[in-house]
């Protein structure tokens, strides 16, 4: 089975793109290719129009990830419980050279200091931290940065998180699952908070997520992702609205009342295999299957308006791929 298929997208600077789909799909994969955990088999990474593959074949650079950074599903286990709040926000900054002057290249990073960093920072390095804390609403920030995760709730924990990729200044930040490991009652608070800094700092956010409500809160536009590739993508308004591809509407069905639900024209999906050697993928599960479904896998098909879909129930189609 492939992870990931011929998905194309690109992100612009203060632009949010939630890529969408239930576990299994390739969501956290393509984040991992483009953070450059995993090794595409194909394909390119631009990055301002640079093919960053073919100049950095074999692992990603430290001027890489300083403009693209990630932040994690889990706040539990994604920050050191030996390590004080300071700990986790000083290291990036002297790494990356954003420590004493924010407007350093990356190739200007400080090894000595970090070489010699323990429980004590300079004043001002420790500002920067401090600062980083306001950013992401932890305030009074001076109360926070010595303190160690566990003294931390898990909305708290997963803004030091943002804290500290925000510390490199980078171009994209990568948010995989950011708020399905919290209470329902701080999912939100986490949401405004990516929310604004894509608004006030211009920053690119690629959102994970299996919640068709959390993306279209966040993103402009969101990619509906089954078995690895793109089946219906578009603004978020207009995709969540009037759902095209049957695979939509049912994720749209697991989170929305009844009456949106049978709006949206979900139906309950057959029972029978979920896997298919021909034809398209999501076949077996489709309530609205075509004998066109079971012989041969749609292309992708313009349903105007910025938006596409890959399915035989919409006959006008365009070559190419779901970009």
């Amino acid at each position: 089975m492939v992870a990931a298929e011929n998905v194309s997208f690109q992100v612009l600077r203060g632009e949010a793109v939630a890529l969408v789909g239930e576990s299994g799909s390739g969501k956290s994969t393509i984040a991992r290719l483009l953070l450059r955990l995993d090794k595409a088999d194909s394909g390119e990474i631009r990055l301002d129009g640079i093919d960053v593959l073919a100049r950095e074949p074999r692992s990603a650079s430290l001027a890489y990830r300083g403009r693209v950074q990630m932040v994690f599903q889990d706040p539990f286990g994604s920050l050191n419980p030996v390590h004080s709040v300071a700990h986790h926000l000083v290291r990036p900054l002297l790494r990356h050279g954003r420590a004493l002057n924010p407007q350093r290249t990356v190739g200007e990073h400080l090894e000595p200091t970090l070489r010699r960093f323990g429980r004590t920072t300079s004043g001002l390095v420790r500002e920067r931290a401090v600062e980083l804390l306001r950013t992401v609403g932890l305030q009074p920030a001076e109360d926070f940065i010595d303190r160690l995760p566990f003294e931390l709730s898990g909305g708290q924990r997963q803004r030091v998180a943002i804290a500290r990729a925000l510390a490199v200044q980078p171009d994209l930040l990568v948010a995989d699952e950011p708020t399905s490991m919290l209470d329902v009652s701080i999912r939100t608070g986490v949401l405004n908070l990516l929310a604004q800094l894509k608004r006030d700092r211009g920053l690119a956010i690629i959102l994970i997520t299996h919640d068709l409500a959390a993306a279209r809160y966040l993103a402009d536009r969101i990619l509906v992702l089954y078995r690895g590739r793109v089946v219906e993508n578009g603004p978020s308004r207009a995709l969540i609205e009037s759902p095209a591809h049957p695979y939509t509407r049912a994720l749209l069905a697991s989170i929305a009342g009844v009456g949106v639900a049978e709006a949206a024209g979900a139906r309950r999906r057959p029972a029978g295999d979920e896997t298919a050697a021909t034809g398209c993928p999501f076949a077996p599960r489709c309530p609205d299957v075509l004998d066109a479904c079971r012989a041969s896998d749609p292309a992708s098909r313009s349903l105007g308006a910025d938006r596409r879909v890959r399915c035989h129930l919409y006959p006008e189609a365009t070559p190419g791929r779901v970009s």
